[in-house]
C-alpha cells in the first residue's frame, strides 16, 4: 500500500497548514496526548475535519507518561468532540510500566522491546492483569460496531459469532461514512504501537477509491460536473501548497483527483485561465525527493515550473476544463509594520515577503497610504515572528521589525437606500461615463461580502456589471474612517445609466467605488476589533487572579472545568488586550499556567476606545 501522510502543526497560528490538508486529503490521524486529553487545538481541529466531512481514526500519544489515562481520554473525545469513539486496542501496562497493546478486534497481544527501540513486537498471549479490562473493552467494542451495522446487530443479539473479517468490514464502513472513529494507543518516542496505526490507516480509513465523485464547475458558469477518481477521466488537480525551495525553486504541491498528470504535459489553470507546462514530477519523502513521470488519479505530488500557479489553482485538461472548489482560508488578525534596513535590503524583501505570501494564504503583505510603511499581517505573534525569522535565515533580508497591533476591520451599522455614483469626465474627444445607483446594509459578522445585480431592462449594459463590483471591492480594501478594510455588507445595484459612445468599463468601476464611499459615510460606519476564544490552564490557586486580570482587560468569561488537576478557565478576550499575555500569566501562576487562543469573531468597538484608535494612542 501507498499512504500519503501529510503532518500539520498542532499551533492554531498555523491553522491554513491544516484546512489546506484536510481540502485533499481522504482520512486523518488525530492525535491526542494521554495526559492533557482532549486540548482546545484538538477541538480546532476536529471541527475542521467535520467541515469537511474527512473520516478519521485517533491514536492515543504519550501513554508512557505520568498521569496517562486511555479511557479518560475516549471520554472526553465523545463528550467535548461530539465524536464517536471506539476502543479498537487496550494498553497493557501504565505510565512508566506501559509496554504493549491488546488488538481487541484479534484479541492478540502485542508487546514492545525497549531494547531495539520498539522495533519488534513480540505477540503474546493476553496478560493475566488486563484480562478482566479487555474482555470488558472488546465486549463495549462489539457492541458499539454492531450498532453501526444491521446484519452485525442481527448475529450479535442472536449470541452468533462474529468473525474479525467481519468486525473489520463493519468498523470501515462505519469509519468511512463518519458514524464510528477507531482509537488506537501507544507512545511513538519509544515506537509502541505505531506500526498498529499504519495498519490501522489501511484497515479503516478510506482509500481514493471509496470516495466520492468531486463536484467541480465548468469555468465560466454555475454548470456543476462530476470528476470521478479514474485515470481514464479528463485531468483534475488542485494546487494546496506552495513552497520555496532555495535550491529548486517553486515547488507546487498537487492532489490529482481524476485523469493522469504527465511530465511536459500542457495543461490549462482554469482560475487563471493560462496555460501551464508540467516540469519534473517529484514524490515527496519527507526532505527526500523522487523523480517520477507520472501520477495517477488519487495521488498526491509536487512539481517544479509553474510559473502563474498558486494554492487553490485547479489544473485541468484544456480540452474539458472545470474548475474545483477552492480553499477557504481564516482572515488574518494580527499585523506588524517592518522596514528594511538598508537600500540594498529594500529589493531583497519585497521578493522575500512576496515568495513567503505565495506560500502562506493567511500571510498577507499591504502598504500603508498615509506612512507608506509595509505592514506584515498574520494569524497570530507566533506565526508572523516564524515569518520574519524565515525572512532573516532563508533570505539573508536585515530588517527592523515593529511591534504587533490589531488587524481591525471597518463596517455599517444601518442599512442606506438610494446611494449614487456618478463618474463623468468630458475633455476633447472621448468622455468618460459611469452611473449608478446602490442600496447597502449590514451583514451579521462573519458572512463577508455580497453583491446583488438588481439590474432589469439593461439599464447598465452587463457587460459594466463587473467592473461596478470590482470597483466596489477594491473601495472596500480601505474604509472611511481610518483606511481598514470594510467587512460583512450586501451591496445591491440597481438602477443607473450608461452613454452609448463614453462609457466604459473603467468609469463604471470608479462610478461603483465611489458609490460606495458615500454610502460607507451615511451607513454610521463602526470600527470592529477581533475577538479571540481563549483557554487559560493553571492551578486552582491561581484561578481567582486568571479571572480577575481577564475580566480587567475586557475578558467574558465563559466557563470553568477541572482538567488533570488544574482549572481550565475559557473566556472572550479582545485581541488588543492579549499582546504580553504570556508574561503577565507567568507572573501570576509562577510559570505553572499555560494558554491557547484562536480567533472567535470580529465586535464593534465601543465609541472611546475607537477614538483612541482613531487618533493613534491604541
Amino acid at each position: 500500500h501507498q499512504i500519503n501522510i501529510i503532518d500539520t502543526p498542532g499551533h492554531i497560528d498555523f491553522t491554513a497548514e491544516v484546512q489546506r490538508s484536510l481540502r485533499v486529503l481522504d482520512g486523518g490521524v488525530v492525535v491526542f496526548d494521554a495526559v492533557a486529553g482532549v486540548e482546545p487545538q484538538s477541538e480546532t481541529v476536529w471541527r475542521q475535519a467535520d467541515e469537511y466531512n474527512v473520516p478519521r481514526i485517533c491514536f492515543v500519544n504519550k501513554m508512557d507518561r505520568i498521569g496517562a489515562d486511555f479511557a479518560r481520554t475516549i471520554g472526553m473525545i465523545r463528550e467535548r468532540l461530539n465524536g464517536k469513539p471506539i476502543a479498537i486496542q487496550w494498553p497493557i501496562g501504565q505510565e512508566s510500566d506501559f509496554r504493549g497493546i491488546v488488538d481487541l478486534v484479534t484479541m492478540q497481544a502485542y508487546v514492545w522491546d525497549d531494547d531495539d527501540l520498539g522495533a519488534t513486537a513480540k505477540v503474546t498471549d493476553i496478560p493475566d492483569d488486563v484480562l478482566d479490562d479487555v474482555e470488558i473493552a472488546r465486549h463495549e467494542m462489539v457492541e458499539l460496531i454492531a450498532d453501526t451495522d444491521d446484519d452485525l446487530m442481527t448475529k450479535y443479539l442472536e449470541e452468533e459469532e462474529i468473525t474479525v473479517d467481519e468486525l473489520r468490514a463493519a468498523l470501515r464502513k462505519a469509519t468511512v461514512t463518519g458514524k464510528a472513529t477507531p482509537v488506537l494507543c501507544g507512545t511513538a518516542l519509544r515506537n509502541k504501537g505505531v506500526q498498529r496505526v499504519l495498519d490501522a490507516i489501511v484497515y479503516y480509513l478510506p482509500s481514493p477509491l471509496d470516495i466520492p465523485a468531486v463536484r467541480a464547475t465548468v469555468p465560466g458558469t454555475d454548470e456543476i460536473v462530476l470528476r470521478h477518481p479514474n485515470d481514464d477521466e479528463p485531468l483534475a488537480a488542485l494546487i494546496f501548497k506552495i513552497v520555496t525551495d532555495p535550491y529548486v525553486g517553486k515547488l507546487a504541491y498537487f492532489r490529482v483527483y481524476s485523469g493522469v498528470l504527465k511530465t511536459g504535459d500542457s495543461v490549462m489553470n482554469t482560475n487563471k485561465n493560462r496555460r501551464e507546462r508540467i516540469g519534473r514530477i517529484l514524490r515527496m519523502h519527507a526532505d527526500r525527493r523522487e523523480d517520477v513521470t507520472e501520477i495517477h488519479a488519487g495521488d498526491i505530488a509536487a512539481t517544479l515550473g509553474l510559473k502563474q500557479t498558486f494554492t487553490g489553482d485547479t489544473l485541468a485538461d484544456s480540452s474539458e476544463p472545470v474548475v474545483l472548489e477552492a480553499i477557504e482560508f481564516p482572515e488574518p488578525v494580527i499585523s506588524l509594520a517592518i522596514e528594511p534596513k538598508s537600500t540594498k535590503d529594500q529589493e531583497k524583501m519585497g521578493l522575500a515577503l512576496r515568495a513567503l505570501a505565495e506560500e502562506d494564504p493567511t500571510f498577507q503583505i499591504r502598504t500603508d497610504d498615509q506612512t507608506g510603511q509595509t505592514v506584515l499581517y498574520g494569524m497570530g505573534e507566533l506565526h508572523l515572528e516564524v515569518l520574519v525569522d524565515r525572512m532573516l535565515r532563508e533570505f539573508k533580508v536585515m530588517a527592523n521589525v515593529g511591534r504587533p497591533s490589531v488587524a481591525y476591520r471597518e463596517t455599517i451599522t444601518r442599512k442606506v437606500e438610494d446611494i449614487e455614483g456618478r463618474f463623468v469626465r468630458q475633455s476633447g474627444g472621448r468622455g468618460q461615463f459611469g452611473h449608478v445607483v446602490i442600496n447597502m446594509e449590514p451583514l451579521e459578522p462573519g458572512s463577508g461580502f455580497i453583491f446583488e445585480n438588481k439590474i432589469v431592462g439593461g439599464v447598465i449594459p452587463r457587460e459594466y456589471i463587473s467592473p461596478v463590483e470590482d470597483g466596489i471591492k477594491e473601495a472596500m480594501s480601505s474604509g472611511v474612517l481610518a483606511g481598514y478594510p470594510v467587512v460583512d455588507l450586501k451591496v445591491s445595484l440597481y438602477d443607473g445609466s450608461f452613454h452609448e459612445v463614453d462609457s466604459s468599463e473603467m468609469a463604471f468601476k470608479i462610478a461603483g467605488s465611489m458609490a460606495f464611499k458615500a454610502g460607507m459615510q451615511r451607513g454610521k460606519p463602526v470600527l470592529l476589533e477581533p475577538v479571540m476564544k481563549l483557554e487559560v490552564v493553571a492551578p486552582e490557586e491561581n484561578t481567582g487572579d486568571v479571572i480577575g486580570n481577564l475580566s480587567a482587560n475586557r475578558g467574558m468569561i465563559e466557563g470553568m472545568e477541572m482538567r488533570a488537576g488544574l482549572q481550565a478557565v475559557k473566556a472572550l478576550v479582545p485581541l488588543a488586550e492579549m499582546f504580553g499575555y504570556a508574561t503577565r500569566l507567568r507572573s501570576m501562576t509562577q510559570g505553572r499556567g499555560t494558554f491557547t487562543m484562536e480567533f472567535a469573531h470580529y465586535a464593534p468597538l465601543n465609541d472611546n476606545l475607537a477614538k483612541d484608535v482613531l487618533s493613534g494612542k491604541r
